[in-house]
């Protein structure tokens, strides 16, 4: 869907529904005044009667606007100026659009203050706001012969200050692909395992490359099995779809820049293996995929927008499934980096997977790594459905991750990476077990990864909790959130520039 970006007074945006940001200071812009004035007041009387608070993400609708070209006004808050960041306003952007995209066919803009505060200016906003028109539209509803929530039609970011329109302009642009990018992800979170398996995620891939013009590759069997890659050949040996890897390859930064690695899992389902799931936990097993979906999305931005990096971007995607060949509790696996891995437990099966596609990523050179996986249930249990946990072995690369995930607006909390952790997955047969105590599993299943990335500075983010929404808020659809995605470009845009 095209975004535009426009510079005209409020009362002469055509749209069907004129979405206002208001803060709780009430102050009052030279756009909405403009506005008021047209509607004699009508502004300033919700306002003084209490009905117009400017309490983040309320929303207060105004129906009946004969004098003026928008035909509905829909005012959101923002909360208070001074506490206003990307968080927060995509927060109440996102609830404005999830109201306005209740029915077909309509079209919507959002308009951008003329007195933001100086910790937003008007390019960040109308990134925000251009990124919420598309993914605040999009439900997770795929499937359903009456959907709940409509793409727009139309969709406008607007400034009345034409000081402010190039800004404007240039964060419109960049929100719509960040927006699609994003939904990109959710999308492919969001169909299940009849649709989503290894050979058609990568088929998806190979047809999201041919779009953006980048480099692709995948490997099928025959090539797996050439790499040695028998960590992630076992999980996969008990399905009947088989596995793949999915390879993206982006040199905006130069033959002599440093190339990031940008890993994912791409468990398109997991019933657990022989350790089965119960029915309860396996019913958004469809999501286990989440962390190769975000890489297929944040590569996708980042090859949209430019940005002068070298990216290497690896899915390593397969079905972990039950039959006579099964890989085994007991068995013992060959990595391809030569560890060898003791089974335990065939549901901790998505570190086996990165376990070769980390190994690979060293192996091409990459100089810094980041993989992304819903790794373990004891991450949500340690920090919730809406923070993402990061370990690292390399606190200067963690902390940089960290300033992106906090200039993106987006929640990650770094867990520690004690050395006695390791100890806890020594194995008396292999190398390395790979399951420990139930205590702690977020870390030591960070510790297993550690064992496949060499010297490499290296950052794992568990997004078990926050890439799928277990339902409905006012700000967000359930299913498939599409996290990280603007963590990996804002970190992306970093290290080309560094």
């Amino acid at each position: 869907m095209e975004i535009q970006s426009q510079c005209r007074p409020l009362s002469d945006v055509a749209t069907d529904w004129l979405i206002i940001p208001f803060a709780k200071s009430g102050d009052v812009d030279t756009g909405v005044a403009e506005l008021d004035d047209k509607l004699n007041g009508q502004f300033t009387r919700l306002r003084e009667a209490g009905d117009l608070t400017g309490k983040s993400a309320e929303l207060l609708a105004i129906h009946d606007t004969p004098t003026i070209e928008p035909k509905r006004l829909l005012f959101a808050g923002i909360g208070k100026p001074e506490d206003l960041n990307r968080s927060l306003l995509s927060k109440a952007l996102n609830t404005a659009v999830r109201k306005v995209s209740e029915k077909s066919g309509v079209s919507a803009a959002i308009a951008i203050p003329a007195n933001l505060p100086d910790s937003m200016s008007s390019e960040t906003f109308a990134e925000v706001a251009a990124t919420t028109l598309i993914v605040g539209a999009q439900g997770q509803d795929l499937y359903r012969a009456e959907a709940g929530r409509f793409p727009l039609k139309t969709a406008a970011v607007v400034t009345t200050s034409a000081q402010n329109e190039p800004a404007v302009k240039k964060g419109t642009e960049r929100g719509v692909i960040l927006g699609e990018s994003i939904n990109l992800t959710r999308e492919l979170v969001n169909r299940p395992a009849g649709d989503i398996f290894p050979a058609s995620f990568a088929e998806r891939v190979e047809s999201v490359a041919s779009e953006i013009g980048c480099e692709c590759e995948v490997f099928d069997e025959n090539r797996l099995q050439q790499e040695k890659m028998g960590s992630l050949l076992a999980v996969a040996q008990g399905s009947d779809q088989p596995p793949r890897i999915a390879i993206l390859r982006y040199s905006g930064g130069g033959p002599d820049a440093p190339t990031l690695a940008l890993c994912g899992k791409g468990v398109t389902f997991d019933s657990g293996g022989l350790s089965l799931k119960p029915s309860e936990g396996m019913k958004t097993m469809k999501c286990d995929m989440a962390g190769a979906a975000t890489v297929l999305g944040a590569v996708s931005a980042i090859v949209r927008l430019k940005l002068p990096v070298n990216i290497i971007g690896l899915m390593g995607l397969v079905e972990n499934m039950v039959s006579g060949r099964s890989y085994k509790l007991g068995d013992v696996l060959t990595a391809r980096n030569g560890v060898t891995i003791e089974v335990l437990n065939t549901d901790a099966e998505g570190r086996l997977v990165l376990a070769d596609v980390l190994s690979y990523a060293v192996d091409q050179g990459a100089k810094h790594l980041v993989d992304l996986a819903t790794l373990t249930g004891a991450c949500v249990v340690a920090l919730g459905e809406d923070i993402t946990g990061a370990f690292t072995n390399d606190q200067a690369w963690c902390d940089k991750l960290l300033a992106a995930a906090n200039e993106a607006g987006e929640e990650v909390w770094q867990m520690p990476m004690s050395k006695h952790f390791a100890e806890l997955l020594k194995s008396d047969v292999a190398d390395i077990k790979n399951v420990g105590p139930r205590w702690g599993g977020a870390i030591t299943a960070a510790k297993f990864l550690e064992r496949f990335v060499a010297d490499t500075p290296w950052v794992h983010l568990d997004i078990a909790g926050p890439s799928f929404a277990s339902s409905n808020a006012s700000h967000r659809e359930g299913g498939a959130t599409g996290c990280m995605v603007r963590t990996l470009v804002e970190l992306a845009e970093r290290y080309g520039q560094a």
